[in-house]
């Protein structure tokens, strides 16, 4: 073997072993996201069963969406027959914040194959977000790194939920309705972690007016819809003003 000839393997050895290391790298990182899911992922299944969804159902449901919150939210709109108009629009929503994530986030992936970017863009949620932001500067195949990491949390959400989903046949809740105190208990957790000032209790007590309002007087599930907008509405006229 010539001497360019070697150099030439090694350097492709090199490569491949930061390559892989990047990925492994990002399997760690997303162990404590994976854990996170854990608790809610089941949650997710066993609410979506006791709403009527077989245990495929909602598997499959975190398979192809892989969006707890919107999820959450659907199986609820679900279960009380809304219009399909209404769950997409929702779920249109509640998603749109994914825009600004994936921006920011290909500011570290530039030049890569186009078919990368509607893997990776799918595997981003606000946890894988968050992680990656804080970590992936400092590797030098971001884009091995973020796919370790988003699939990783992406293997724990879809496992996760289907344990809950399969685990709900062989438990009996009897008609104590314990589970429907999931979601919004969920949801109120989330949404105290992330209040950090003023302006945003004052649109999280808007939006929780707004929504109980239009649930008493209009019919169907587009309370959420208007609730969302309508408060966003407030969020950027509060940001601007400040």
């Amino acid at each position: 073997m010539s001497q360019s000839t070697e150099k030439r393997v090694n350097k492709e050895t090199i490569s491949k072993k930061i390559k892989d290391q990047n990925f492994i790298n990002g399997v760690k990182a997303a162990i404590p996201i994976v854990l996170g899911y854990l608790p809610i992922g089941m949650a997710f299944g066993m609410l979506a069963v006791s709403k009527g969804l077989s245990a495929l159902q909602a598997t499959l449901m975190s398979i192809f969406i892989f969006a707890g919150s919107a999820q959450l939210v659907s199986i609820e709109m679900i279960a009380s027959d809304a219009a399909v108009a209404a769950i997409v629009a929702m779920t249109f929503l509640v998603n749109l914040r994914h825009l600004l994530l994936s921006a920011s986030l290909s500011l570290h992936l530039r030049n890569l194959p186009v078919y990368y970017y509607p893997f990776l863009g799918f595997l981003i949620t606000d946890e894988s977000f968050a992680v990656g932001m804080s970590k992936i500067g400092n590797q030098q195949n971001k884009h091995r790194f973020f796919f370790g990491l988003g699939l990783t949390a992406y293997l724990g959400w879809v496992s996760s939920s289907a344990i809950g989903a399969f685990l709900t046949g062989f438990i009996n809740f009897g008609s104590s309705g314990a589970l429907d105190f999931v979601l919004p208990a969920m949801f109120i957790v989330l949404l105290v972690m992330q209040i950090s000032s003023k302006s945003e209790i004052i649109v999280g007590a808007f939006s929780a007016l707004l929504s109980v309002f239009f649930a008493l007087t209009i019919n169907g599930s587009w309370n959420i819809i208007l609730a969302t907008v309508l408060a966003s509405f407030l969020g950027v006229y509060i940001s601007g003003s400040n």
